[in-house]
């Protein structure tokens, strides 16, 4: 039996027609795949996860100690409220305290509203209304006899490891009934327990007092 063209151009009108379904799915597929490839974060080792500066841990009432190489207890920070983050490993304290020991002297104390210890515990920075005292100390065999002092600023830098205190921010500085102002800011040494003030410096100077 011999086809006429439009017996043919029927038969695959008709192939078409049932076939079209089939056509359909498959573009929907590859639709599909190619939209799953486009929006899919690229996989393997070289693409690194990005890591939020998040909280891990928080704890309230907090405490961090160093020792020295004598096993003797060299700074030791408090904080109402301690938070540490796991992609700096840096830490934020609700109102810090901080406690810097020598031997044979007496310990000093510095506190603020906020502060930030870096991830290496190196850096220990106070905001807002930073205070350094140290409390009068008697006269001893190795140490003479020294003045109550207390620094006020609304920044103070601890650098830990070489037992500095300073600022760049206006200061006061009381010794004893002395009082002083510096613009420039200073730096405390908690190894010889010595304040610099920085800059032009005003106040007043009470060359005699009671140590108290």
């Amino acid at each position: 039996m011999e086809l006429n063209p439009a017996q043919i151009k029927v038969g695959v009108w008709r192939l078409f027609l049932r076939l079209l379904p089939l056509i359909i799915m498959g573009l929907l597929v590859l639709m599909t795949f190619w939209l799953v490839k486009k929006t899919s974060a690229p996989e393997g080792p070289a693409i690194a996860r990005v890591r939020l500066h998040e909280p891990d841990y928080t704890i309230k009432n907090g405490a961090l100690s160093a020792l020295n190489e004598l096993g003797q207890t060299k700074y030791r920070v408090l904080g109402k409220k301690v938070t540490h983050y796991d992609d700096d490993a840096s830490i934020d304290i609700d109102t810090p305290r901080m406690r810097l020991f020598q031997a044979d002297k007496t310990p000093v104390t510095v506190k603020s509203d906020k502060g930030h210890l870096d991830g290496d515990l190196t850096i220990l920075d106070l905001i807002d209304n930073a205070e350094i005292f140290k409390p009068a100390q008697v006269a001893t065999a190795t140490t003479p006899a020294s003045f109550r002092m207390l620094a006020q600023s609304s920044y103070f830098k601890v650098l830990i490891n070489d037992d500095i205190i300073e600022t760049n921010r206006p200061i006061t500085l009381e010794q004893g009934i002395s009082i002083m102002h510096s613009t420039e800011g200073g730096k405390f040494n908690n190894v010889q327990q010595s304040m610099t003030l920085l800059g032009q410096v005003k106040g007043r100077i009470e060359r005699s007092q009671e140590k108290n």
